[in-house]
């Protein structure tokens, strides 16, 4: 009886988690005790497991019918690229890069004044250097961004050096202004076909926000002949006072266009829209407002996308039945054993000039500049001993005990003190401080309103 493992699968390790099969149609780990990684490392075609116990038999059918495993002759062997690989640093499961700070719009909200270059764009070597670095240290997911990532020259080379590398490519965030049928079609012979997360910022206000007459349409284009190829397709939009109106109609527009999934959040007053001076962005009891009235609003229109109303609220037609308060989380028992921010544990964002950071919005921050530089210590040492490990290795418990107000407050528990880029915003040299955001949706009583508008909604059957 010999098995061999279905060649979309790999076995990985890193440290502290030696035992993982990855998914690489995915970019994704599953973490394995240490006698479900042996019996995986039978099936290699090689071995007879007919004298496998009655349990690890169970095992074998079961990964069989999951087409983890087939059933094969003697002597069939694993890909080399399937074989067991152990990386000596530490796990993450993708990084967002912005392989460029160049843009070809002059966006009034630019996290790092990309129409400016104000970070510049790493000369070719360097970046490709880069990308062959999150290959050998297992990195196996990359979503690209800028800047905007298009207007490098060398953007087929680099996505060439990762799919070389077995990396996945599963998101490009881009304007839209260079998403052309042929750049699909060399996605499509690459035989790829990655989301692209192409903003948009209102009906009506696109153009004014984005800087370049005509941004709209071009959007537009874009998302029509990503669905004509087959290409997924998400969006973010940034909410200010000026467009905070248009969210109904907008979220209609972008569903009418083939996009699948809307994030909103507040502009930010960095970057170039501080360096603009053009003035608040929004309040947060405001911003909250026009969320909360549009929740029914998005099911009377019967929830045309999956919607990510910043740290308020989500829901997604696939699961209509389903809703959540991203900023509440699940209640946390043990603030010592969780990981402040749960998405920068997985996900690390690379600057344009080449900085770890826990995501992209530190990049308009001054305290980024704490946070090391791939080309000085390389990505192996970044994510194994360094300011930005220590930084998302922050258990919430820290957090609290920094914040005198948390340690009694009743919501501790959900939030930890909340988003660490949020906390950024008010005060701007701590980040260990209170993301006050998180205060005002729990502490303000703005989740009471959601669970209690919520109770008045009929939510769809299942589709």
């Amino acid at each position: 009886m010999y098995y061999i493992l279905d060649d979309r699968y790999a076995l990985r390790g890193w440290q502290k988690l030696p035992f993982a099969l990855l998914d690489r149609r995915r970019g994704r780990a599953t973490f394995l005790k240490k006698a479900d990684m042996e019996l995986l490392l039978d099936a290699d075609g090689c071995t007879d497991l007919e004298g496998a116990s009655e349990q690890q038999k169970k095992a074998l059918k079961k990964l069989e019918e999951e087409g983890i495993l087939h059933a094969c002759e003697p002597g069939t062997k694993l890909k080399p690229d399937q074989l067991y690989k152990f990386y000596d640093n530490r796990y993450i499961r993708t990084a967002h890069w912005s392989v460029t700070g160049r843009c070809n719009y002059r966006c009034k909200h630019c996290y790092m004044s990309a129409p400016d270059a104000k970070y510049g764009e790493l000369d070719h070597e360097t970046a490709m250097s880069i990308a062959h670095q999150i290959v050998d240290c297992g990195i196996a997911e990359v979503t690209l961004t800028g800047g905007e990532p298009l207007v490098r020259p060398d953007f087929f080379e680099l996505v060439d050096v990762l799919l070389d590398g077995g990396v996945h490519i599963s998101q490009i965030y881009s304007n839209g202004r260079l998403v052309t049928d042929d750049l699909l079609k060399k996605l499509e012979d690459r035989g790829i076909r990655p989301e692209f997360n192409m903003s948009f910022d209102g009906v009506g206000w696109h153009d004014w926000l984005r800087g370049v007459p005509g941004a709209e349409k071009y959007v537009t284009d874009a998302f029509l002949r990503c669905r004509e190829h087959g290409f997924p397709t998400g969006s973010e939009m940034c909410i200010h006072e000026r467009n905070k109106h248009t969210l109904r109609e907008s979220v209609r527009f972008l569903a009418g266009v083939g996009c699948g999934f809307l994030k909103t959040n507040p502009i930010s007053d960095v970057g170039a829209w501080k360096e603009g001076g053009y003035g608040p962005a929004i309040k947060t009891e405001d911003l909250f407002q026009v969320y909360l009235d549009y929740i029914p609003q998005y099911y009377e229109d019967g929830m045309p996308l999956s919607l990510q109303l910043g740290g308020f609220f989500g829901a997604s037609p696939k699961s209509p039945k389903e809703w959540f308060i991203p900023l509440k989380k699940t209640w946390c028992k043990d603030p010592a054993r969780e990981c402040v921010c749960g998405h920068a544990r997985m996900v690390m964002y690379i600057s344009a000039e080449g900085r770890a950071l826990p995501c992209m919005s530190l990049s308009g921050m001054p305290i980024q500049e704490n946070y090391p530089l791939i080309t000085q210590i390389g990505l192996k040492q970044c994510i194994t001993d360094s300011s930005y490990m220590r930084l998302i290795e922050t258990r919430g418990s820290e957090v609290l005990a920094h914040n005198p107000e948390c340690l009694g407050c009743e919501h501790a528990g959900y939030c930890l003190g909340g988003c660490r880029a949020g906390a950024l915003e008010t005060s701007p040299d701590d980040i260990m401080g209170r993301d006050m955001a998180a205060c005002a949706l729990l502490k303000g009583g703005w989740a009471d309103k959601i669970e209690k508008l919520m109770e008045t909604i009929t939510l769809p059957e299942e589709q």
